[in-house]
């Protein structure tokens, strides 16, 4: 075969025509460009990171086949990405994103503790006549402590799992327990974990799985009479990461062989991790010598991260999908979306499809668009960091001036502005507005709101400020 990209292409393209509609290959196929062949490797050219994933999710199965077909048994694609830049003068450029059958992050095959031939086994995890079993990790190559961004909401957490995964079963944080609130980081941190460990001890048994996945796993094993087998199973590893543990709550015999599985675990030395969204000691529903041995570890809370990291996690997410956004657009997400980096990535995300699929630059204007009905449903507000620094920008102050207790004139005025707006379009207490405006008290946020009303009606100039500020604001 002549290892020619366009060649190779044009043979799969063929293929593809015969499978799907005329309609299909028009939109997803013909715009893709081959660009190389290299080491049994064809690299295919795609227009966006969004037609990228539609690839993946709609077609991979059927471009596996074909690339098999067409290159053989070793053949391998991979996707190089353009985005075109056209907000601004930049050049469009290309990123390289990882083959969607990248090798799979693998367990050793592990002996059986039992006489398998001379058993009667319906154990879902073991096949009869095998002396040697394979055990899927089922971790996620995508989280990776290096796409986890460290900030001061998470550090302590973090750290102790990067040691964890330097010597696991030999640090004092044994369990290591991470809890936090919805969409902060868990199941990515503890998943980090587990690749980590795998890297570097490869030859250790490492299972991720969630706690609703385990209760399900034990209720089949009480339904076909292997809870032993079931028992047995868990205690083959060497690290166990279970993420959701408050899933278990209420459920008492099921608690009961995880905490058998928990103590043979660590009794041997070996590493568990748990993840939740409470500390233990708010976890209700939980038998107490369950709670008592989550508390000899380290017990490591992810906090809601704050501005710097927030912007952060944005520019590592733009730089892993090979994105480029204007730095203001940046910062209105991050100033809009405050509590949940998953609800984070996905505005991000939803502001490239919509851009990628209507071929609309993506502006400040696209963007409070898009965010207007991206958290529509939940009624989410403007929150208070956004608005004093759509006030700073305004009067040109920066944002450490307007929290200090510097009595300056038009320090106070812009002071003053921002708290009228906060309470004007914002849900937070006087007290919470005060802290936020360099720990003023509700008292003084409402004299501020008297004196901003007064001099809207009186100062003309003024009542200019506030009608530019509110439009600046309004996402709607």
């Amino acid at each position: 075969m002549k290892k020619d990209p366009e060649e190779i292409w044009g043979r799969c393209l063929e293929v593809i025509k015969d499978n799907v509609s005329q309609q299909s290959f028009k939109t997803w196929f013909e715009p893709i460009q081959p660009v190389k062949f290299a080491a049994n490797v064809l690299t295919i050219q795609v227009p966006s990171q969004f037609f990228y994933e539609w690839l993946e999710e709609h077609y991979i199965d059927l471009l596996k086949k074909i690339i098999r077909k067409e290159i053989g048994a070793d053949g391998r694609l991979e996707y190089s990405i353009i985005m075109e830049n056209n907000y601004k003068s930049a050049n469009p450029y290309t990123v390289r994103v990882p083959t969607s059958n990248s090798r799979e992050v693998k367990n050793p095959a592990v002996s059986l503790p039992i006489d398998v031939e001379n058993t009667p086994i319906k154990n879902p995890f073991i096949i009869p006549g095998l002396r040697k079993i394979k055990i899927e990790s089922h971790l996620s190559p995508h989280y990776s402590f290096e796409n986890f961004i460290e900030g001061d909401c998470n550090r302590l957490a973090r750290s102790a799992g990067f040691a964890v995964a330097q010597k696991p079963g030999g640090t004092a944080f044994n369990p290591l327990l991470v809890y936090g609130g919805v969409g902060l980081g868990k199941t990515h941190l503890i998943h980090a974990i587990g690749l980590e460990i795998k890297r570097n001890h490869p030859e250790k048994t490492v299972l991720y799985v969630s706690a609703e996945k385990f209760t399900q796993q034990f209720i089949e094993a009480v339904k076909n009479n292997t809870i032993g087998d079931f028992q047995q199973f868990y205690q083959m590893m060497d690290v166990l990461i279970i993420d959701d543990v408050q899933f278990l709550s209420g459920k008492e015999k099921t608690q009961d062989v995880f905490f058998h599985i928990f103590n043979h675990l660590h009794q041997g030395g070996k590493q568990l991790v748990i993840s939740s969204d409470k500390a233990p000691v708010e976890m209700s529903g939980m038998e107490q010598r369950l709670l008592s041995r989550f508390k000899w570890g380290l017990s490591a809370d992810l906090q809601t991260p704050g501005l710097e990291t927030r912007i952060a996690i944005l520019q590592k997410k733009m730089y892993a999908e090979g994105i480029e956004l204007p730095k203001e657009v940046v910062e209105y997400l991050a100033y809009s979306i405050t509590t949940n980096i998953r609800e984070l990535e996905g505005a991000m995300i939803s502001l490239i499809a919509q851009s990628s699929l209507n071929k609309k630059a993506v502006t400040l204007e696209l963007a409070k668009q898009m965010i207007d009905k991206f958290v529509k449903n939940t009624a989410r507000e403007v929150s208070i960091d956004y608005i004093q620094k759509v006030v700073c920008d305004y009067f040109d102050l920066p944002i450490e001036l307007l929290k200090s207790k510097t009595r300056k004139r038009e320090v106070v005025q812009a002071r003053q502005i921002a708290m009228y707006f906060a309470k004007k379009m914002t849900k937070s207490s006087l007290a919470n507005i005060g802290a936020h405006c360099g720990g003023k008290d509700h008292a003084t946020v409402l004299h501020a709101c008297r004196t901003v009303n007064n001099l809207q009606e009186t100062d003309k100039q003024f009542r200019g400020y506030l009608e530019d500020l509110e439009k600046k604001l309004s996402i709607h």
